[in-house]
């Protein structure tokens, strides 16, 4: 398979799956926007095996392989998400390493494993998220990596904890609980299901949410510093994927009862103008 056929499905798999990352990524140029969607791929066949309906062992078979893949590259196979992937590590100094961290957030969630503190939750939300800023700047570039990197596992950092807090429905209702069993006892939430609902005393549940959502904005204050380290258009990538999640923040902090009605999401024509304000430098 030819690298750039094998770009072209990695393409199509961010358009299709990742729904607010494909605003951001499409400011790029071709080289990077390329490289980026490899990179997002992989992350996406990581995460669906972790999410996905196989045995426990089974899934832990496959993320073992995949680990053994990805120190293997450049071959390949003439699996296409491979061979794209060492494309772009030929091309670019990514730093393909961090996939294991993401592999080891997702052995953690086929174990279910709970975190206790908030320490242990950042070690997970480094894990699945921290990775990919850090493979992410890999393709961005920066002019001082070294300053660079801890702000792009924290920008990371900020969006799995905004994940967390948009899932926390769907996620227990998977048998998993993100969020730290030391703030839970501190508010009096359990987060046990009651009829598909939420059984916690709704102040409760609004004063853990709004206490949790304060720590993710403090996330995104100290990872957005990484914006002047990057060259236009990837601080522009960069602006626009935070600024999406960075509004569904507000909006779950404004109304932290509504992820327990439903899965909540930006309109598309919001995620445009946030990507359009990125594009202009009109910051997050």
């Amino acid at each position: 398979m030819s690298a750039a056929t094998a770009y072209e499905e990695c393409e199509e798999i961010t358009r299709r799956e990742a729904r607010n990352f494909s605003y951001g990524i499409r400011l790029l140029p071709p080289l990077k926007r390329r490289a980026l969607s490899a990179v997002y791929a992989m992350a996406r066949r990581i995460d669906d095996i972790g999410d996905g309906d196989l045995p426990a062992a089974a899934k832990l078979r496959l993320l073992e392989q995949i680990r053994v893949d990805i120190h293997g590259l450049p071959a390949s196979g003439g699996d296409p998400v491979l061979t794209a992937l060492a494309d772009a590590t030929r091309r670019l100094p990514i730093p393909v390493a961090a996939f294991d961290e993401l592999v080891d957030g997702c052995v953690a969630d086929v174990a279910g494993r709970r975190y206790d503190t908030f320490d242990e939750l950042v070690w997970y939300c480094r894990c699945v998220a921290g990775s990919v800023g850090r493979l992410s700047l890999g393709v961005f570039g920066a002019c001082d990596l070294a300053a660079a990197s801890p702000l792009a596992d924290a920008l990371g950092v900020a969006l799995q904890l905004t994940n967390i807090l948009r899932d926390v429905l769907e996620d227990r209702g998977n048998g998993r609980v993100y969020l730290p069993g030391e703030d839970l006892r501190r508010f009096g939430c359990s987060l046990e299901l009651r009829s598909g609902a939420l059984a916690d005393p709704p102040v409760r549940l609004v004063a853990l949410m709004r206490f949790e959502a304060r720590r993710a904005d403090e996330w995104y204050d100290r990872g957005l510093r990484l914006l002047p380290l990057l060259d236009r258009r990837s601080a522009a990538c960069t602006a626009a994927m935070a600024g999406i999640y960075r509004r569904l923040l507000v909006r779950i902090s404004t109304d932290p009862l509504a992820v327990t009605r439903q899965r909540m999401s930006l309109p598309p024509q919001e995620k445009a103008w946030v990507a359009v304000r990125a594009l202009a430098g009109s910051g997050v």
